[in-house]
């Protein structure tokens, strides 16, 4: 099992997790552990959340980089951690962690 394999399985083992999605820089599915039409979902508007959020950061300070997004609703909490390659996105229950 390669790296990024044995992550998601970690990640999805932890109590609350619903789902990880792996997506290239560009938005493209690497990886789902979630149903395909879902991850679609979360793919397009994650990527854009991404894009609009380093965006607005380097506009404030070109000198820092976005590193992490929380966005906490009253089902789910999502996870975002963008790399320069990658973007991982979990998604998980807030009431069950």
């Amino acid at each position: 099992m390669s790296d990024i394999e044995d992550t998601i399985q970690r990640l999805v083992a932890k109590k609350g997790v619903k789902g990880v999605i792996v997506l290239t820089k560009d938005g493209a599915i690497i990886k789902s552990t979630i149903e395909e039409a879902l991850a679609t979902q979360y793919a397009k508007l994650m990527s854009q959340l991404v894009q609009s959020t380093q965006e607005a950061v380097e506009q404030l300070d070109d000198q820092n980089e976005f590193t992490f997004l929380r966005i906490r609703t009253k089902k789910h909490e999502i996870m975002v951690s963008p790399d320069p390659n990658f973007v991982l996105i979990v998604v998980q229950n807030p009431q069950e962690h």
